[in-house]
């Protein structure tokens, strides 16, 4: 199955007071470059959430990102450090008596205060359980949309592979005709020339320009490649590298066909193959 490198996904969980999201998201690299993003306060999981993502996720730069909020004030039970607060008092007094225009501050703003609110420490067990869950939830939906975006990557690719099997079979067609086209010509402009041309000799020079132009070993590469790219495409693995050489091979022999070119129509269809190929290059780019 064809997997896409370009991806994004989310997940959301609630534990205890906090709401906490995970978000997930990937694009093309040539090897797996994980980049992991969490508050301090989740910073213990950060070995577990790595190990996770790359037993997963084989390919591609893939950030993670958790974050969280705390719920509501009402559904919450504040507790204070009341010396923290009697220290806070104290010394806000202490400067305002060496001030002209004291300003005046409101609770809130003392609760706002670091140090002032005691947060209740969560259980790190059930913590990174629940972390590795949401976690989970999202590799799975990212995974499932890699794979939405690969089939789509699959489709196109094999759709310009049945053209370049089409063109394959025009150019195949087409060697005949230009090859007899050339000795025509050949013989016609050999017998402008010469009173009475040597025949034999005609024959070799025929030969050696039939040997430069023949293509039918190229054509016969081109198309064992493509099959080769139809197989891969079926493979339940990682593939994105293999299509990468297969897309650099099929170039080599494309460019070669032009270079031999004899004809106009033989030269719009090596063009021709060049535009697919590099169409399928640019697909290739984001496959797994």
């Amino acid at each position: 199955m064809t997997n896409s490198m370009t991806a994004f996904a989310n997940s959301e969980m609630d534990f205890e007071n906090l709401t906490i999201n995970c978000e997930l998201r990937s694009v093309n690299h040539r090897y797996c470059d994980i980049n992991i993003k969490v508050p301090e306060r989740f910073r213990f999981a950060e070995a577990n959430i790595r190990h996770n993502m790359s037993d997963k996720l084989k390919r591609g730069k893939i950030e993670c990102s958790l974050s969280y909020k705390k719920h509501s004030l009402a559904q919450q039970q504040l507790t204070l450090d009341m010396d923290a607060v009697s220290a806070l008092l104290s010394t806000t007094q202490s400067i305002e008596q060496q001030m002209e225009n004291p300003q005046a501050f409101s609770a809130l703003e003392v609760l706002a205060f670091p140090g002032i609110q005691i947060e209740k420490q969560s259980d790190k067990t059930a913590l990174l359980q629940v972390l590795m869950q949401l976690l989970a939830t999202a590799i799975e939906n990212l995974l499932q949309a890699r794979q939405r975006e690969g089939a789509q990557l699959s489709q196109l690719i094999s759709s310009r592979c049945v053209k370049m099997q089409q063109l394959v079979s025009q150019a195949q067609n087409r060697i005949p005709l230009v090859l007899e086209h050339l000795r025509t010509k050949f013989r016609h402009h050999i017998a402008e020339l010469v009173g009475e041309p040597n025949n034999d000799r005609i024959e070799q020079e025929m030969v050696l320009l039939t040997q430069k132009l023949d293509v039918d070993e190229e054509l016969d590469r081109l198309n064992t490649h493509i099959v080769e790219v139809l197989r891969v495409l079926e493979q339940n693995e990682p593939i994105g590298r293999r299509l990468d050489f297969l897309m650099q091979e099929m170039n080599r022999e494309a460019n070669t066909l032009g270079s031999k070119s004899a004809d106009k129509e033989m030269t719009a269809i090596s063009i021709e193959f060049k535009v697919l190929i590099e169409q399928m290059r640019e697909q290739v780019q984001n496959i797994e």
